[in-house]
């Protein structure tokens, strides 16, 4: 199991001083829609010069038509980023377009569906996919593998059973994990690191435990030392 901090903070320069905190430690970071949005490519290369070796996690969850998300798709391979995400919602179809057009490179990052927002409630999520919040997750993982890709994103509740009809190896990334039973915010589905770990998942997605502590690096620490 590895660590990704999520850079969710206000501002770039508050994203960069955390990342200063971080950068003896061995993790992936986040880099979610309104940071990527905001800062851009620009960020992406100042995490880098910070410490070369930390992993980004592009989170933007590619949702278009099938050409639309691999034009995209190719794009973001000159972006330099280790992991990036589409939504399984866009189909089948779209998302085997976005592993057909990545063949052609000799390496390419991790490639994530995400199968239900770990905001969602049940009765929320079943007012839009009119199925329970598991099966679904279990079908959209299915459909995510038979794409091509490597892995989705899902709660810690679903990630088992996902392991279970795909395989161990089809990775796992569980957002809304709080390590010392913080608050839920505005998530619904959370789990600790001991649940995620029964879970088999293979990446667990920390925010506001991290940046909202008073020693975010102490607490990555403890963190690290759970998994």
């Amino acid at each position: 199991m590895e660590l990704c901090v999520a850079l969710d903070l206000s501002t770039k320069e508050e994203n960069l001083a955390l990342i200063e905190k971080l950068k003896d430690h061995d993790v992936w970071l986040k880099v979610g829609l309104r940071t990527y949005i905001r800062d851009g490519e620009e960020f992406l290369k100042a995490i880098k010069k910070i410490n070369p070796d930390f992993k980004i996690f592009l989170d933007l969850k590619l949702y278009d038509i099938p050409n639309t998300m691999a034009d995209a798709a190719e794009s973001i391979m000159g972006l330099g980023v280790d992991m990036f995400n589409v939504h399984a919602s866009a189909g089948k179809r779209a998302m085997h377009t976005v592993m057909e057009r990545l063949e052609k490179y000799e390496s390419r990052p991790i490639v994530l569906a995400v199968t239900a927002l770990t905001s969602f409630a049940e009765d929320e999520f079943q007012a839009v996919y009119e199925k329970e919040i598991a099966s679904k997750a279990d079908q959209f993982a299915k459909d995510a593998m038979e794409s091509g890709l490597d892995g989705v994103v899902c709660s810690a509740y679903e990630s088992a059973s996902i392991k279970n009809i795909t395989s161990k190896e089809f990775m796992t990334l569980t957002p809304g994990i709080r390590p010392f039973g913080e608050d839920a915010g505005d998530q619904k589905r959370v789990a600790d690191v001991a649940f995620a770990k029964e879970a088999l998942v293979d990446f667990i997605v920390v925010g506001r435990p991290i940046y909202q502590a008073e020693n975010p690096s102490e607490v990555v620490s403890k963190i690290l030392a759970l998994i």
